[in-house]
């Protein structure tokens, strides 16, 4: 069966070949790159009520985000001693980071109803104007990607955060009457993932701003562990601690490649998971030591062999590996930055020293982070 070379590679790119998969910008001959969709941290639809059965119910089971818990502890306890509605809370940062969980988190916290929303959702003040009048005092309502609201809906929301009153126009035209409409205290939880986006009176009428960071290694070899234990899953704390160290930082794509890890492990461990078979099964789905994927691979390998290590500009990145800059830039880009691989200049991209190195070569003496 499968005399083939290349059918026979398909079938095993798993335990003994598994390395040869994880060579730098290697993909189907032919055939740009894709992008691997267990490392983005936006939430899909099929793992809405999977993500539900894992978030933690409070505070204090919340993992990570140490200064965020802290603060807004602070926040809900001072509310809850004066028996008033706490002030409006902004959680901005990068997808994945716990922002929804929070929202759910204190709604918890104070015993309330919470209503949840999305900024693409509310096109018309009218939409906005029928959520608000259905408050019940104390409630928390959700506004997730808030950035995004229709100004009309926004303009409509300053008046509720502020005096707990909106505005409805009945009738068009010179016969056009506004009537005044009190709302019940509630206490607004905005969440997006670029805070730049917000304008000014949007932003400044949130009393408290929490700015979500990236997790250390260390917190989230804990989220996983967690998981596993919800999931029943035989997991070693080495084999958590490799899931981690692969995650970008983001217990979504921790969690996500942990389901992936527990289907290879099904497979071929007898649902064993140590720190081999881990390895071995985020090689087989194209996650390397440092959490990249083949289209990262490839945009690291035009800019190192294809380009001299740069300057280049993201168009001609783009080009090179056969994808929209739109998607160089959004989704590579961000974490190669920020794991200090590429650095943003003026002329273009550049390739650090640790990007190099990496790509199994020497850095130039005029490499940054040399």
């Amino acid at each position: 069966m499968a005399k083939n070379g290349d059918i026979e590679r398909t079938e095993f790119a798993l335990p003994d070949d598994a390395p040869r998969a994880a060579g730098l910008g290697e993909g189907a001959a032919g055939k740009p790159p894709v992008r691997n969709p267990d490392l983005d941290a936006r939430t899909t639809s099929e793992e809405q009520d999977v993500e539900t059965s894992l978030r933690p119910k409070s505070l204090t089971e919340f993992i990570g985000q140490k200064k965020v818990r802290q603060q807004l502890d602070l926040v809900l306890s001072g509310a809850r001693a004066r028996n008033v509605a706490p002030d409006h809370v902004l959680l901005a940062g990068p997808p994945g980071l716990g922002k929804t969980t929070m929202a759910m988190i204190i709604a918890q916290e104070l015993g309330s109803s919470l209503r949840m929303t999305s900024g693409p959702a509310l096109e018309r003040a009218g939409d906005l104007a029928a959520m608000l009048s259905n408050l019940m005092e104390g409630d928390v309502l959700f506004i997730d990607e808030i950035h995004r609201m229709a100004r009309p809906a926004e303009e409509m929301l300053y008046m509720a955060m502020e005096d707990f009153r909106i505005d409805v126009i009945v009738g068009k035209g010179p016969g056009a009457t506004s009537i005044p409409i009190e709302i019940a205290p509630f206490t607004l939880v905005g969440a997006t993932t670029r805070s730049g986006m917000l304008t000014g009176p949007l932003r400044d009428r949130f009393g408290f701003t929490a700015q979500m960071e990236f997790y250390e290694t260390e917190d989230l070899t804990r989220v996983v562990m967690r998981t596993a234990g919800i999931l029943n899953m035989n997991l070693s704390a080495d084999a958590a601690a490799e899931i981690a160290s692969r995650s970008r930082g983001t217990p979504r794509i921790a969690n996500r490649l942990l389901r992936r890890v527990r289907d290879f492990a099904d497979v071929y461990a007898g649902g064993v998971i140590d720190v081999k078979v881990a390895q071995s099964a985020l090689v087989v789905f194209d996650v390397d030591e440092q959490g990249l994927d083949r289209l990262d691979r490839a945009v690291l390998d035009s800019l190192v062999r294809g380009h001299g290590g740069g300057p280049v500009g993201v168009s001609t990145l783009a080009l090179a590996v056969g994808e929209e800059p739109s998607t160089v830039e959004e989704v590579c880009e961000p974490y190669l930055v920020r794991a200090g691989m590429v650095a943003r200049t003026p002329r273009g991209r550049v390739a650090t020293a640790q990007a190099w190195r990496h790509a199994g070569l020497i850095p130039p003496d005029n490499a940054p982070g040399l």
